[in-house]
C-alpha cells in the first residue's frame, strides 16, 4: 500500500468514531477542575476536554470518559464512582480490549458489517484480510467490542484501501512412511 494511502485511511479511521462536534460540552467543566465522589473523596483531576468527552486523570490512569456522568456544582465536579472503582474499571476494560487483539479477531466496520479475520498484529498495527486483500490498520484506530473488534471505517472503504493479500506458501509436504522391513 502506497504511504500516501496508508496515511489518508489512517486519518480517516482515526476521526469517524470521535465525538460528535455538535454536542456541547458541560458548564463548569474545566481542566484543572478536581473531580469528587458523592462521599467527598478526590476521584482525579480533569485534563483535557474535548467536545463531548474528557480525560480525567486518577493517581494510576489518563482515562477517557464522556462528560454526561458528570456533574459541576460551585465547589466541585462530582463523579458517580470513586477513583478506586474507576480506576479497576479502566483497568478491565483495557484488560478485555487487550484480549480481543488476537489473530483470528473478526473486525467489524462501523455499522457492524463484518470485514473479516485478524490475520497478523504487532505492537502499533493489525492486518485484516478483506475478500482476498488484507488492509495494515492502526491499533488505535480499532476498539474492543462484544462481537470482537471495530473501527469507525466501513467496510468499503477498508477495501477500497486494501492490497491484494500476499500468497500463502504451499504447505511443505508430509514425509513419505518408511518402508518397513519383513521378519
Amino acid at each position: 500500500m502506497n504511504v500516501r494511502k496508508s496515511l489518508a485511511l489512517s486519518v480517516a479511521v482515526l476521526t469517524l468514531p470521535l465525538a460528535a462536534p455538535g454536542l456541547a460540552q458541560q458548564p463548569g467543566l474545566h481542566v484543572g477542575a478536581t473531580v469528587t465522589d458523592p462521599q467527598g473523596g478526590t476521584v482525579g483531576t480533569i485534563a483535557a476536554i474535548n467536545g463531548a468527552n474528557l480525560i480525567l486523570h486518577t493517581d494510576r490512569h489518563d482515562i477517557p470518559v464522556p462528560v454526561t456522568p458528570f456533574t459541576a456544582t460551585p465547589n466541585s465536579v462530582l463523579f458517580g464512582m470513586t477513583q478506586a472503582q474507576l480506576d479497576a474499571a479502566y483497568e478491565q476494560a483495557q484488560a478485555a480490549a487487550a484480549q480481543a487483539f488476537a489473530v483470528g479477531a473478526i473486525l467489524r466496520d462501523s455499522a457492524g458489517v463484518v470485514v473479516g479475520p485478524v490475520t497478523a498484529l504487532d505492537a502499533a498495527t493489525v492486518t485484516v484480510r478483506i475478500d482476498a486483500n488484507v488492509v495494515r490498520l492502526p491499533r488505535a484506530a480499532l476498539a474492543a467490542s462484544p462481537n470482537g473488534l471495530v473501527t469507525g471505517a466501513t467496510r468499503a472503504q477498508l477495501l477500497a484501501a486494501s492490497v491484494p493479500a500476499p500468497p500463502q506458501p504451499a504447505p511443505a509436504p508430509s514425509p513419505s512412511p518408511s518402508p518397513t522391513s519383513g521378519n
